[in-house]
């Protein structure tokens, strides 16, 4: 489904990835760990058309390197940002109904499925979205993007600074997605939940991907997990 291979990314003359080549499968959880500085955020930006690269990043077999981050959601690529990014005076059913591409028909998701699966949001579904939570405000992004009916979903850091228990419903929200065939790539740092509901880990360190296996794989190395991820 999404297939990046050889990718260098760049900030300027800052050179920040260099070769990353991974896939992700439908319907797929793949976590992206790394500590901060590793590229795990910039190789989102790079697949959502957000920073300068080079190689390529096949999605459904069409290459999208050059393309507009609109035109690539377009196609189906959901992307939630780690600063969030919601509209702070507009209200959650107003972020909600922007998130929606076309006329939404066909689409897997409703309001419907957005406030069953977080209720938290139709009890403030008229109220303006700058005044929630974190948590909220994160469960508000999510459900925005998935209003847009993508096929996979990029999302970076969605459990930072969120209660344990808004932690355990972001991954069961994630574990959802995957229940209706939506890959997912999770950029993470809390390594229990990415562990606990990935389908393969790959880990990143100076720009460049330095594990890709299963879960059980990166538990029984401990060499990776001592140089690349532990403080």
């Amino acid at each position: 489904m999404l297939n990046v291979a050889n990718l260098h990314a760049f900030y300027g003359k800052s050179h920040v990835l260099h070769g990353v080549s991974f896939h992700v499968q439908p319907g797929q959880i793949v976590a992206l760990l790394g500590r901060n500085g590793s590229g795990r955020s910039t190789t989102a930006k790079a697949i959502m058309g957000l920073v300068d690269c080079r190689g390529s990043i096949l999605w459904k077999e069409r290459e999208i390197v050059g393309k507009k981050a609109y035109q690539i959601a377009h196609l189906g690529i959901g992307y939630v940002p780690e600063n969030r990014d919601i509209f702070p005076k507009l209200t959650v059913h107003q972020n909600l109904l922007l998130g929606q591409k076309g006329a939404g028909k066909g689409a897997r998701w409703s309001f419907k499925d957005m406030y069953a699966m977080f209720p938290r949001l139709l009890e403030r579904q008229h109220t303006e979205a700058g005044v929630l939570s974190g948590g909220e405000q994160q469960m508000l992004t999510l459900c925005r993007t998935l209003m847009g009916d993508p096929d996979l979903i990029i999302i970076d850091e969605p459990t930072e600074g969120l209660a344990p228990k808004i932690v355990e419903l972001v991954g069961q929200y994630l574990q959802a997605l995957k229940a209706k065939g939506i890959s997912v790539l999770l950029i993470e740092q809390k390594l229990t939940i990415a562990m606990a509901i990935s389908d393969r880990v790959l880990v990143m360190g100076h720009g460049s991907i330095v594990f890709d296996g299963t879960p059980d794989g990166l538990r029984a190395d401990a060499y990776v997990r001592k140089e690349w991820l532990e403080v």
